[in-house]
């Protein structure tokens, strides 16, 4: 490692702020963590997401990142006091995020070099750009994008890196007794479904397409549908449950949290999901997947497909990148059918009733 990082026994991460991000981050934490064995190692995270990095065994501490006003500055600072850091590393790329490191005392700030925050860190690589231009900067895994902050470091990576999280005994108790409460046995064959995404609308695949395969798919292999949404996603399960003549499992008034959605994911025996965060929970446990991607770039999640299937359209408007269909078909999304994903869906059961 680099010799200023030599004599750290305390560090904080200044995490990601998407959940799939997050988890793509992993194999970056458990790099600190091998390399950092006896340091204190602090992660600081959204609120909302501190439950995917929970029973862990990277961090000794974390610490909910509010750093939108001042006042939320001041909370991390006083939290991350105590801890006495000598080193933070960002993976998020704005010039805010340093800047809350900076003013809670932290001497050594690493990240990328970008944006105003190139002047100011002690080190960073500068982004890989794409050649023609030199400017553009050029699309890659964000697990690689993460793990390139621990080589600039001259840290040891993982051989394999690989997205991993964590179930306690107490989180999985409590993901049995829920599954137990949806009627849902060891036998039981389990099709999780992920019809949300907090990204826009212009990842989400139609709620009638939804309702459509989960007759299809209760036809052929008699499984249970385990209908998995976030806060403020409940319209969504409403509409693809009114539609659908399938039994499915709404979870959606029991507000499940990303914590408690690993033991739920984990169950699964496939999930068919938009591409938003839970689809990378499913790569962590080593969950088959069908990822249901329209308007963003497949290569940034390009790592540890073994267990994934992606079905995207080959359409002169993908990938757009934004949040609500600029051109107000969607085709991206609605032309991809139930029946194609039934079709790919055999391809990883095996065809006939079970």
């Amino acid at each position: 490692m680099l010799a200023s990082l030599h004599a750290i026994d305390s560090l904080v991460v200044r995490c990601p702020n998407w959940v799939g991000d997050i988890v793509m981050a992993t194999p970056v934490f458990e790099c600190l963590r091998n390399n950092f064995p006896d340091a204190t190692i602090t992660a600081c995270v959204r609120p909302y997401a501190r439950g995917i990095l929970e029973d862990s065994p990277w961090f000794d501490h974390i610490v909910d990142c509010q750093d939108k006003n001042f006042f939320g500055m001041k909370k991390i600072r006083a939290a991350l006091k105590p801890l006495n850091p000598q080193a933070g590393l960002l993976l998020t790329n704005t010039t805010h995020s340093f800047i809350t490191f900076k003013l809670a005392g932290i001497p050594d700030i690493y990240g990328y070099r970008r944006n105003l925050r190139k002047y100011f860190l002690t080190g960073g690589p500068e982004p890989k750009r794409e050649k023609k231009t030199g400017k553009k900067i050029k699309a890659l895994p964000m697990q690689d994008y993460y793990l390139e902050l621990c080589r600039y470091l001259q840290l040891e990576l993982p051989e394999k890196p690989k997205a991993k999280l964590y179930i306690s005994e107490q989180l999985a108790a409590k993901g049995r007794a829920r599954l137990d409460s949806y009627g849902i046995q060891a036998q039981d064959m389990v099709i999780g479904l992920n019809p949300g995404a907090s990204f826009g609308s212009s990842k989400c695949w139609p709620g009638e397409h939804f309702a459509r395969l989960a007759e299809l798919l209760q036809a052929q292999y008699r499984c249970k549908l385990l209908l998995l949404v976030g806060p403020g996603e409940e319209a969504i399960a409403n509409a693809i449950v009114s539609q659908s003549k399938a039994e499915i499992v709404d979870t959606s008034a029991d507000k499940i949290d990303l914590a408690e959605l690993k033991p739920l994911i984990q169950r699964c025996d496939l999930l068919i999901t938009n591409d938003t965060g839970p689809r990378h929970y499913a790569v962590a446990f080593d969950v088959p997947n069908i990822v249901l991607m329209g308007p963003t770039n497949p290569l940034y999640t390009a790592t540890s497909l073994q267990h994934t299937t992606v079905l995207q359209r080959d359409l002169p408007c993908v990938p757009c990148h934004k949040k609500t269909c600029p051109l107000g078909h969607h085709r991206c999304m609605t032309e991809i059918t139930p029946e194609m994903v039934l079709h790919e869906t055999n391809l990883i059961l095996g065809e006939g009733e079970f």
